[in-house]
């Protein structure tokens, strides 16, 4: 028997999985809640754009979970021994830089900087840096449009550079002291292995192509003249930055025997080049050419790939077209949402209507899922943490249209819903005009395992079959897989990605399909959202929007008569 381990470092938590190599099955799984700030994020009252993470948090919960792991796996399997784990995988959340010093140590873990959450890890959803990625994205339309025309034409607040010239013009003593930043997806791996050293340091392509404008036609990571532009220290960072980047399918390296011991496993085991969750998340979920996954969490990540070979054009407003990010031969096009369901947890925690129990997602959903399309006459954009794509605009905020002295709560609720779905067909949209065709879409993600009604929904509104990833932890299997990857058949594993995922990934029976009538009421309501969304997030967009309420309430009077 061969087993590989598949890390997953989401928003809230970690998580390990044990699968097994031949068949997929997964023989154990154990959670760790990151335990610093508010569920594991260090937020600011007075900046709702800050969000950060402690580093030691990442590293208490790889012991925590590989340990309680293998403890279960022994329990469910009598014949386990952690001896035939063979390969390690890990994701992360992304762009999540942290920054450094000279040997690799990140600040926050310093007395000096303990307090300081300039010194963390800027998570993914931290948008501090808007004004910088304008910036970013100014210069380069100016004198580099080559570095924007792989990231969908606009530099997004949640990526690598415009959170570390924030940091520079924020908190100068921070900047001053890190050596160099390095993305999570990186520095995980790279500690396990003992390359945490910035001499040593491999970086992903992952993390680097679709969030740091790596591309090897023009060398790598931006020039130092253009990042010296926007600052002279920024420009001098670029030095600190790899020319090189490597795919999911390389080693990063094997584990160290002080891992070895702190974990319970064997020293040597090759551990895979990181990779954000989401395109692991595909991974797990068999992602192939004309397959679209969506990973469906807080936020939301669309992803797609394309072979190499193919003469793929620049797509406006996706975060990126890189090549290997997501499957050696391929490449990987990530687009997503930046609210989803953070939306609904902001309605039900925050709003909190009707109180705790009569407020709560399942009472909510039970009756939402009453209620017919355009039967509440309301239209809602799903912008309450900026626009990831196809707008790419952080500074952009959340809209509820047709409220009357009437309205519910379910009402709400399902327009929340509706308005996710709106967005995620937006998406599909945008792939498909510029010649990228959707043939099937598999989601994977709690959201899309628990919530039939919001499935259909979004079957409904795209007009596509919904599958489900038969894995309820498709990151960490997507890790896993990698892990299978890079200790090769000789050990168990496999030598590809088309065989592993052959072997360990597969759909579930379940699945939701386009209901005619649905569809087409939903098709006239997206017409008013699609409005909606120019008139607010293109700055030329005429006429302004005076029909959409009244056209609203027609739709309503129509399914309710």
């Amino acid at each position: 028997m061969a087993y590989t381990i598949g890390l997953d470092y989401g928003t809230n938590s970690v998580r390990c999985l044990i699968v097994d190599t031949a068949t997929g099955d997964e023989l154990a799984t154990a959670i760790h809640e990151y335990e610093t700030g508010q569920a594991g994020i260090i937020l600011d009252s007075s900046d709702h754009n800050l969000a950060r993470q402690n580093p030691a948090d990442y590293l208490k919960g790889v012991e925590a979970t590989v340990r309680e792991a293998l403890a279960k796996a022994k329990d469910a399997n009598a014949d386990f021994d952690p001896s035939q784990i063979i390969g390690i995988g890990v994701d992360t959340t992304g762009s999540t830089p942290l920054p450094v010093d000279k040997q690799g140590t990140p600040l926050y873990l310093l007395d000096e900087f303990k307090d300081n959450p300039n010194a963390a890890a800027w998570l993914w959803k931290d948008h501090t840096g808007h004004a910088e990625a304008a910036e970013i994205t100014a210069l380069a339309e100016n004198e580099h449009p080559e570095y924007l025309a792989k990231c969908g034409g606009t530099y997004s607040s949640e990526w690598f550079f415009s959170k570390i010239l924030h940091c520079l013009r924020a908190d100068p003593g921070v900047f001053d002291a890190a050596y160099t930043w390095v993305e999570h997806s990186d520095w995980l791996p790279a500690v396990l292995t003992g390359t945490d050293h910035p001499g040593n340091l491999k970086r992903c392509r992952c993390a680097a192509g679709h969030k740091a404008m790596f591309n090897d036609n023009w060398g790598g990571y931006p020039d130092a003249e253009f990042l010296a532009r926007l600052d002279p220290k920024l420009g001098k960072l670029r030095a600190t930055l790899s020319d090189e980047t490597f795919a999911v399918d390389t080693v990063a390296g094997n584990l160290t025997q002080a891992w070895a011991d702190k974990l319970g496993l064997s020293a040597g085991i090759p551990v895979a080049m990181g990779a954000f969750d989401a395109h692991l998340g595909a991974v797990g979920s068999g992602i192939s050419q004309g397959v679209l996954v969506k990973i469906i969490g807080t936020s939301t990540c669309d992803m797609v790939v394309a072979p190499d070979s193919s003469d793929l054009p620049d797509i406006p407003g996706i975060c990126g077209i890189v090549d290997g990010s997501i499957l050696p031969g391929f490449f990987g096009l990530e687009a997503g949402q930046s609210a989803v369901g953070d939306i609904f947890n902001w309605f039900v925690n925050y709003i909190q209507p009707g109180g705790p129990q009569a407020g709560s997602h399942e009472a909510l959903t039970q009756k939402a899922a009453e209620l017919k399309p355009g039967q509440s006459g309301l239209l809602a954009l799903d912008w309450n943490n900026g626009n990831r794509t196809i707008l790419v605009d952080q500074r952009l905020t959340g809209l509820l249209i047709g409220q009357t002295l009437h309205t519910t709560p379910a009402e709400i609720y399902r327009a929340l819903v509706e308005a996710t779905a709106f967005g995620a067909l937006t998406i599909i949209n945008r792939f498909e005009e510029y010649g990228v065709r959707i043939d099937a879409v598999v989601n994977c993600g709690g959201i899309s395992e628990k919530n039939a009604m919001l499935m259909q929904i979004y079957a409904d509104v795209t007009g596509r079959e919904m599958k489900i990833a038969r894995s309820a932890q498709a990151c960490a299997l997507g890790s896993a897989v990698a892990g299978a990857v890079v200790a090769g058949k000789a050990a168990g594993g496999h030598d590809s990605f088309a065989d592993a995922q052959a072997a360990m990934c597969g759909a579930r029976d379940i699945t939701y399909k386009p209901i005619a009538a649905n569809q087409k009421i939903y098709a006239e309501l997206y017409k008013l959202y699609k409005q909606l969304h120019d008139a607010f997030g293109l700055a030329d967009y005429a006429p302004a929007p005076a029909n959409v309420m009244k056209d609203l309430l027609n739709i309503k009077d129509n399914v309710n008569s």
